[in-house]
C-alpha cells in the first residue's frame, strides 16, 4: 500500500513538472521569436535549441518515463525503442549546452571576427550536428548494448531498467555524455572569465568595455544554467552508478533523483526570464498584457544583442 501511494504521489508530480516544462519553455522560444534574437545572433539559435530540448522533457520524456515504469505490457524491443527515446532527448541539452559554451568562447577570444566566423545559417548547422549525436547517443542500445535475453524476447511489462544496460547507462550516458562534456565547458567557463577579466582591466571604458560587459553578463546567466543543470542530473547519475556496482539505492531515493533531472528542465525558462534581457523584455509584455489585462506598448530595441565594433 505505501509503495503503491509513493508511486502515485510521484506520477503527481512528474504530470506537474511537465506541465511547467511545457509552458515555460514555450513562453520561451515565443520570446526569442518576438524579439527576433535568432534571427540576429547566433547564441539565441543554441538557446532556442535548448528550449525546445526542455520542453520535449515535458511533452515527451515524462510520459514515456510513467509507461516504461512497470505499467504498461509490450514486447522488448518496443519497449527499448521507448527507453531509447528518453536516452535521446535528455541528451540534448548536454550537447546544446557544449555548443554555447563553444559560442561563448568564440566571442571573447575573436571578437572582431566572431560575427563573419560564427553566423546564424552555421549555428543551424550547429544545432543539427547537437541533435543527431544525442540521437546517436540515444539509440546505441538498439545496436546490441542492452539486457536481451530469450526470456525477455516476449517480456509483459515495460520496465525501464530490465531492457536498459546499466553498463551504457555508467560508461556512455554518465561518463562520455555528462561527465566529459561538463569538465569541458567547466574549463572553458574559466578561460572565458579569464580573458573577460583581463580585458575589462585592460579597457576600463568604451566600446570594447561595454561589449565585455554585456558579456559577462550573459555568461554568467548560461553558467547558472550549466551549474543547475549538473546539480539536478548528478544524484540520479551517482545512484545508476552506484547501483552498476552492486550497492543498493532505495527506490524512493531513485524517484527523488528522478524528478530532480525532470525539474532542471522547469528550472531553466525561469534562469533564462531572469537573467537574459532579450528574453525578460517580451515576456514582461505578455505577462501585461494577458495578466493584468494592458495594451502591449512597443519599446525600442536594444542594441545589447547586435555585435559592437570592438577597437582595442
Amino acid at each position: 500500500m505505501a509503495d503503491h501511494i509513493t508511486k502515485v504521489l510521484f506520477t503527481v508530480l512528474e504530470v506537474l513538472i511537465a506541465v511547467a516544462c511545457c509552458l515555460g519553455n514555450l513562453l520561451v522560444i515565443w520570446a526569442v521569436w518576438k524579439c527576433g534574437a535568432m534571427r540576429r545572433q547566433a547564441t539565441f539559435c543554441l538557446i532556442i535549441s535548448l528550449a525546445v530540448a526542455d520542453f520535449l522533457v515535458g511533452a515527451v520524456v515524462v510520459p514515456l518515463r510513467v509507461v516504461t515504469d512497470n505499467r504498461v505490457q509490450m514486447p522488448f524491443y518496443s519497449c527499448l525503442s521507448l527507453t531509447c527515446m528518453v536516452m535521446f532527448l535528455t541528451r540534448v541539452p548536454v550537447f546544446c549546452q557544449l555548443a554555447l559554451t563553444v559560442d561563448r568562447f568564440l566571442r571573447v577570444i575573436i571578437p572582431l571576427r566572431y560575427k563573419t566566423t560564427v553566423t546564424v545559417q552555421r549555428s543551424w548547422w550547429v544545432v543539427a550536428a547537437c541533435w543527431l549525436t544525442a540521437a546517436t547517443v540515444g539509440f546505441t542500445p538498439f545496436m546490441g548494448w542492452n539486457n536481451l535475453s530469450s526470456k525477455s524476447q516476449n517480456m509483459t511489462h515495460c520496465q525501464f531498467l530490465s531492457v536498459m544496460s546499466l553498463s551504457y547507462m555508467v560508461y556512455i550516458y554518465f561518463y562520455t555524455c555528462f561527465l566529459i562534456p561538463m569538465l569541458v565547458m567547466t574549463t572553458l567557463y574559466g578561460c572565458i572569465f579569464t580573458i573577460i577579466h583581463r580585458q575589462l582591466r585592460k579597457t576600463s571604458t568604451g566600446v570594447s568595455s561595454s561589449y565585455y560587459y554585456k558579456e559577462r553578463n550573459l555568461t554568467r546567466s548560461l553558467v547558472l544554467v550549466l551549474v543547475l543543470f549538473a546539480v539536478c542530473w548528478l544524484p540520479i547519475h551517482l545512484m545508476d552508478m552506484a547501483d552498476f556496482h552492486g550497492l543498493a539505492v532505495p527506490i524512493e531515493a531513485f524517484y527523488v533523483g528522478i524528478l530532480l533531472s525532470q525539474a532542471n528542465s522547469a528550472i531553466n525558462p525561469i534562469i533564462y526570464a531572469l537573467k537574459i534581457q532579450h528574453i525578460r523584455a517580451p515576456l514582461k509584455t505578455i505577462w501585461r498584457k494577458v495578466f493584468l489585462c494592458k495594451e502591449e506598448v512597443e519599446a525600442p530595441r536594444s542594441s545589447q544583442i547586435d555585435q559592437p565594433d570592438i577597437r582595442t
